[in-house]
């Protein structure tokens, strides 16, 4: 037998099937042609001896500011940072300019991805016309034009009427909306969490009940329409509970949890850190160890990154006035490494989590190491360690919490439909 590209010697994992041995993978036409003991011909070969082969990491939840804001980051810069994470399939946010609320920008988004050809770049549509929360986008059109999933992102779906609306009608087709659970009433002109932090910077607070109360109204809509609801990077004690006997009691109800919300508290905002402030603010320690047991336990399925890259200007006037948002491309599974480190999960339970569970909720056919599927593949070395530098942060983002950190687990190289698009630190696209 001969085929295009032979990985040797590596830890091979693939959750959806089951597979975690040291063992060869090989690919034909940039498909996985087979798993196991290779006896034949390679054209190339890779060398995977000491590290993990999985299938191409998924982020669900990205911003990538194109089309409207390409200064802070593009669809190229973000397909590039994507692949240096180890990330072959994401998932971009609708608050662009233009949003995502009309399926002719859908189109353009996923025909620049393909031009760009590093990694799969897949929309979210809005649910309501021009995010405002009063009028429903046409979801089937958005879906027929590609978009995987639906939600008004930041701006919150704020009207009770409007989101049982949405929920109906999204049942219909089997859309996901995605929610980011903030109640702005109770957050206006907050940019940390509140509390005693918040108290000792002189700062305005978001307080935690903002996420949950918004948490617990969706749920009961999802209790009553039966529609699939998934709220994004959850942050705090009292959503993970509220999403655990939502789940318990049978309802349709997932979560995702961000690499900063598991590793990071508010603490980390201290000395008037802007490159600790995002939204969902961080919060305590009893939230983030609440999050850990989340993700322990199954309620949290998923792990996205919510990379929200600015430009330095957004980032460099003060807490109060500072965008929101870090960049998570590059770093998240070097943070999320310590799930495992710490025996939270085990290996194949956290790439799960980056891969067939998300591929799972977005009904996507990546995140496998099937027979016949497209060879995304991501190869690491858990135990490498690197230092983070945000000046040599491929994203145009360069706001992150961990400039000048150790991380440990490092990704080596990035398969796109069997072409090595990323090795050793180099892109190649």
């Amino acid at each position: 037998m001969s085929v295009s590209l032979l990985i040797i010697g590596g830890r091979v994992i693939d959750p959806a099937n089951a597979i975690d041995e040291v063992c060869d993978l090989w690919i034909e036409d940039g498909r996985i042609a087979g798993v196991g003991s290779f006896d034949g011909i390679a054209d190339a070969t890779i060398d995977a001896t000491g590290q993990i082969v999985c299938p191409g990491l998924i982020d669900m939840h990205v911003h990538l500011r194109e089309p409207g804001q390409e200064w802070k980051e593009d669809i190229e810069s973000g397909s590039r940072a994507a692949v240096a994470g180890g990330v072959t399939t994401m998932c971009c946010m609708p608050n662009t300019g233009p949003h995502i609320d009309h399926a002719g920008i859908a189109r353009q988004i996923i025909e620049r991805s393909n031009q760009v050809g590093l990694c799969n770049v897949l929309p979210i549509g809005a649910v309501t016309k021009n995010l405002d929360g009063k009028e429903l986008t046409e979801m089937r059109e958005l879906s027929r034009a590609g978009c995987v999933a639906f939600s008004d992102d930041g701006m919150p779906i704020w009207h009770a009427g409007v989101m049982r609306k949405a929920l109906e009608y999204s049942s219909s087709f089997d859309f996901m909306i995605i929610q980011h659970a903030e109640e702005k009433q109770l957050t206006a002109g907050g940019c940390i969490n509140e509390g005693w932090i918040s108290t000792q910077l002189g700062v305005t607070g978001m307080p935690v009940e903002g996420e949950d109360s918004m948490i617990a109204r969706d749920i009961m809509l999802a209790r009553r329409t039966r529609a699939r609801y998934h709220v994004a990077h959850i942050s705090s004690q009292g959503g993970v509970e509220l999403v655990r006997a939502a789940r318990a009691e049978g309802l349709n109800v997932t979560t995702e949890a961000a690499p900063h919300h598991f590793a990071l508290t508010e603490e980390e905002v201290l000395g008037f850190n802007v490159d600790a402030k995002m939204s969902p603010p961080l919060r305590t320690e009893a939230d983030r160890l609440a999050i850990i047991e989340g993700l322990r336990d199954g309620t949290i399925e998923v792990i996205a990154t919510d990379h929200a890259p600015h430009h330095e200007d957004d980032k460099r006037c003060g807490l109060s006035c500072a965008a929101f948002g870090i960049t998570g491309l590059e770093t998240m599974l070097a943070v999320s490494l310590d799930l495992v480190r710490d025996d939270i999960l085990s290996m194949s339970d956290l790439i799960a989590k980056m891969t067939s569970n998300p591929a799972s909720l977005l009904r996507l056919e990546t995140g496998t190491l099937n027979i016949g599927a497209a060879a995304d593949i991501t190869i690491f070395d858990a135990e490498a360690k690197w230092t983070v530098d945000r000046e040599t942060m491929v994203s145009k983002g360069k706001s992150t919490p961990w400039h000048g950190k150790e991380m440990t687990g490092q990704v080596k190289q990035t398969l796109k439909n069997g072409r090595v698009v990323f090795v050793e630190g180099t892109i190649h696209g």
